[in-house]
C-alpha cells in the first residue's frame, strides 16, 4: 500500500484553490518526488455561498474548522486563513495535537512567529511557511537551506506586488497615486481596504521574517522604521526619471558590524527599514515591474543573488505552499521532524539585536521644495541645509509659470547625510517665508 500524507485545509479561497489544483494536477510527479502521496482528507471553508473551482472536492468540504483539527487522519494542516485572528488559534491548536502546520500568513508568523515555532519544536512537528514572503519565489528556503553555509551581508527586497504595481503604472503611464490604486484595484492586485500594502506594513512583516532567517535575530515589526507609498506623487516619478532613478517600496536588511568588533559580529546592531527609495534605473532591481517581486541578497561568500517571481496569485503562492508540504512529508516519512529550523538557527541560538534608529541612517537623499520663485530663496534653503552639514550634489527646478505666482518645485540631491541632520535642516526650511508645502523627502538606496 502507498504511503500517505494526509492533509487537512484550513481556507478555500484564491490560494486554496490553487494548491488543490496543483495537488490534482501534478499528483504523479509529487508522489515520485516523495516516495508517496499527498492526499487531502478536509477541508474548511468560511462562505457556504461561494462558487467553487470544479477541482474542490465537495464531498470534502465544510464549514467547521474543528472537524479537521480533529480529525486523526490529518498529519499536515494548511491555514491560509490569513490575519491575526482565528487563524493564530487555529495553528496553536494544531501544533499542540501534534499536527504539522503549513501556512502563508505573514502577519502571523511576524506578530507571534517566535511564539508558535517554539510551540511546533516543544512538540515535535514542523512549522513551514515558504508561501509568508514573496509568494511563489523561495527565498525562506534559500535563506533556511541553501545560504546556511554563507553570511549574509544584506538584502534590499520589493516584497509587496501591489505597491510595485502601482509606482510601475505611475512611472509607465503618468498616472497620479489615486488613479494607479483604482487601476491595481479593477486588476485585483489591491484589496479594497490597501492600508497595509500601499502604507508599508505588508512589507514590514516579511522584513520581519527575512531578518531572523538571514541574522539569527528575534525581530518584532515594530521594530522596523516603516513608510508607505501614499505621498509619492507622479511628479517624483518625474523628477527620480529626470536623474536617472526609478521608484520602489523597499525592504531593507543590512548587518552593522564593523571591523573592529568583527568578533561580535552576531550581535551587531541591524539596519531594518521599510520606505520607497530612488535606485538607479541601471539597478538589478529598478526592472522588477508590475507585480513582481524579488529580493537581492549580499552574501559574504557568495556575492550577490537576485531571486525574482510572482510575489501573489492563486498557483505562484500555491507552489510554495505545495512545496512546503512536500518537504513536512518527507520529514513525516523519515521520522526527523525538526530536521532543519523554521528560522534557520536553533531557537537556542538566537539572540537579540538592536535596530538602529532611522535618525542615524547615513545615505543620499532626494529633497522637493514647493516655493514661491522669489530672489534668495534657493540660498536660504542652501544655507539651511549646510548649517546641519547636508550639501548639495544635484539641482533642478521648474519653469516659474507666466505670473510668477504660483509655487515651482525645486529639487536637490543631497551628498551622503545622516538622516537626524537633514530632518533637523528641513525643519528650519519649513519655518522659511517662501516654502509653501512640507518638503518631499525620499532616500536613495544604492543597489
Amino acid at each position: 500500500m502507498a504511503r500517505e500524507i494526509g492533509i487537512g485545509m484550513i481556507g478555500c479561497g484564491v490560494v486554496g484553490q490553487g494548491v488543490l489544483r496543483l495537488l490534482h494536477d501534478n499528483a504523479r510527479s509529487i508522489e515520485a518526488r516523495l516516495g508517496g502521496k499527498l492526499v487531502v482528507r478536509r477541508i474548511a471553508a468560511r462562505d457556504s455561498g461561494k462558487a467553487r473551482d470544479p477541482v474542490v472536492p465537495l464531498d470534502l468540504l465544510t464549514y467547521d474548522p474543528q472537524l479537521v483539527l480533529e480529525d486523526p487522519s490529518v498529519d499536515v494542516v494548511v491555514e491560509l486563513v490569513g490575519g491575526l485572528e482565528p487563524a493564530g488559534s487555529y495553528v496553536r491548536q494544531a501544533l499542540e495535537r501534534g499536527q504539522n502546520v503549513v501556512t502563508a500568513n505573514k502577519m502571523l508568523l511576524a506578530e507571534h512567529g517566535h511564539e508558535l515555532i517554539e510551540l511546533a519544536e516543544s512538540r515535535g512537528v514542523d512549522l513551514y511557511f515558504e508561501a509568508a514572503v514573496a509568494g511563489g519565489v523561495p527565498i525562506i528556503r534559500v535563506l533556511r537551506e541553501a545560504l546556511a553555509s554563507d553570511r549574509i551581508l544584506g538584502l534590499r527586497g520589493i516584497v509587496n506586488g501591489t505597491s510595485n504595481y502601482i509606482l510601475s503604472r505611475m512611472h509607465d503611464e503618468g498616472l497620479g497615486f489615486a488613479d494607479a490604486l483604482a487601476a491595481a484595484q479593477a486588476a485585483g492586485y489591491a484589496e479594497a481596504d490597501p492600508t497595509l500594502d500601499v502604507g508599508g506594513g505588508d512589507a514590514a512583516h516579511k522584513l520581519t521574517i527575512l531578518a531572523t532567517l538571514a541574522y539569527g535575530a528575534r525581530i518584532a515589526s515594530s521594530q522596523i522604521p516603516t513608510e508607505g507609498i501614499t505621498e509619492i506623487e507622479a511628479v517624483d516619478i518625474e523628477f527620480a526619471r529626470r536623474f536617472g532613478y526609478v521608484i520602489k517600496l523597499l525592504a531593507v536588511a543590512r548587518s552593522l558590524e564593523t571591523a573592529d568588533a568583527a568578533s561580535d559580529r552576531d550581535h551587531a546592531p541591524l539596519d531594518l527599514r521599510v520606505h520607497p527609495a530612488l535606485i538607479s534605473e541601471r539597478s538589478v532591481l529598478a526592472s522588477v515591474s508590475g507585480a513582481l517581486n524579488a529580493i537581492y541578497v549580499q552574501g559574504e561568500a557568495l556575492g550577490p543573488c537576485l531571486l525574482s517571481g510572482l510575489g501573489a496569485g492563486s498557483l505562484p503562492t500555491a507552489v510554495s505552499v505545495v512545496s512546503d508540504l512536500v518537504d513536512v512529508g518527507r520529514n513525516v516519512f523519515a521520522g526527523s521532524r525538526g530536521r532543519v529550523p523554521s528560522r534557520a538557527f536553533r531557537g537556542e541560538h538566537l539572540v537579540e539585536r538592536p535596530v538602529r534608529a532611522l535618525g542615524e541612517h547615513v545615505g543620499r537623499y532626494y529633497l522637493r521644495f514647493s516655493v514661491l520663485d522669489r530672489p534668495g530663496v534657493l540660498a536660504r534653503i542652501a544655507g539651511a541645509l549646510g548649517a546641519f552639514d547636508v550639501s548639495i550634489e544635484q539641482m533642478v527646478q521648474r519653469a516659474r509659470s507666466t505670473s510668477g505666482e504660483a509655487p515651482v518645485s525645486v529639487v536637490m540631491l543631497t551628498h551622503a547625510a545622516r538622516e537626524r541632520d537633514v530632518q533637523a535642516a528641513l525643519g528650519e526650511i519649513a519655518l522659511l517665508q517662501h516654502v509653501v508645502e512640507r518638503t518631499r523627502m525620499i532616500r536613495i538606496e544604492e543597489v
